[in-house]
């Protein structure tokens, strides 16, 4: 087809004809990449409702923490399966049971006694331990020995912070962490599955290290009472038990505590309880995980990594160690 020359327009050779399959091939492409880029900012937008506030609870914002290893860029776990899929056998053993009758808990009024191999001794309540250092969001990823994760942003402070002010005497070697055991508030406790209250246990240099936080929100919210309101313990690289629910005590001491989990079964639950998958449960694998949240027909579990994916930050501690005498 040629212009008119009237117009001062050449005429269109054949060979500058687009060929109709490369110009299909082409519109293609670029349908291809404008769906791949609608995927990407979909995907962007659904991470960044999953972190944004839910709106159920009192707003705790914290500010973004600048920790190695602190904010994990794994995708987050939805806020309702944070909140109804939980270990707090205080309310029930079942992963529902939290969350159906957790309601009952009061979080205020709160205090959290500090006693033993300490210069400074004393009980904060909820709003001074609330006020006491900058409010963090850290993104951690939580490990179950039962074989599942989660990922989740929580909000609070390192527990350094505490063990500073309060200043452990040269006798503290291990800090104990004793949880709220109320038969009037927990209807779990009827239960003889374990010996409460329900208590936990760190060395010190675990208790100190930065990532060890206490946790008073998720979400950028307060932490809901199914999840360890008012004022939880987050240890990222062990098991979650070991992060003990709703504390009423942090006790400095001088030998290894006896934690709860090691009274039911010492042979399943040590002390130590390190993410590890090269240690097995004796019941289970732990070599690799089931992440919620991701659940579906065909979703493959994931393999589980060294101390949860913070070995360059915590494998330090354990330099030497035989970690399966030690589990």
């Amino acid at each position: 087809m040629n212009l008119p020359k009237d117009r001062g327009e050449r005429s269109i050779l054949p060979s500058e004809i687009t060929p109709q399959s490369v110009y299909r091939d082409r519109r293609s492409l670029l349908q291809g990449l404008g769906l791949a880029a609608a995927a990407t900012a979909l995907g962007s937008r659904a991470q960044a409702q999953a972190l944004a506030r839910p709106g159920k609870l009192p707003a705790l914002p914290g500010t973004r923490s600048a920790l190695a290893g602190a904010m994990t860029a794994e995708k987050t776990t939805p806020y309702q399966d944070a909140s109804t899929y939980n270990n707090f056998y205080e309310f029930g053993t079942d992963k529902a049971d939290p969350a159906r009758h957790a309601g009952t808990l009061k979080t205020r009024p709160w205090t959290v006694a500090v006693e033993g191999e300490v210069k400074k001794p004393g009980s904060y309540d909820i709003d001074t331990l609330l006020k006491l250092a900058p409010m963090e969001e850290r993104i951690y990823r939580l490990r179950c020995v039962e074989g599942w994760s989660m990922v989740i942003p929580w909000v609070g402070w390192s527990l350094a912070d505490l063990i500073k002010r309060v200043e452990p005497t040269g006798n503290a070697k291990f800090v104990q962490f004793v949880t709220l055991a109320d038969r009037a508030q927990m209807p779990g406790l009827r239960s003889s599955v374990l010996d409460w209250p329900y208590v936990e246990g760190l060395r010190m240099d675990e208790a100190m290290h930065p990532l060890t936080m206490l946790a008073f929100g998720m979400y950028g919210e307060v932490l809901p009472n199914q999840n360890g309101a008012p004022v939880r313990l987050v240890v990222p690289w062990k098991y979650g038990f070991k992060s003990g629910k709703s504390i009423v005590k942090i006790r400095f001491v001088d030998k290894q505590p006896k934690t709860s989990w090691e009274e039911a079964a010492a042979s399943e639950y040590g002390f130590y309880s390190n993410v590890n998958p090269k240690v097995d449960h004796p019941r289970w694998s732990q070599a690799t995980e089931r992440r919620i949240g991701e659940d579906g027909l065909f979703t493959k579990k994931r393999p589980t990594l060294m101390f949860n994916g913070y070995e360059a930050q915590v494998g330090q501690l354990y330099a030497g160690m035989d970690l399966k005498k030690f589990y």
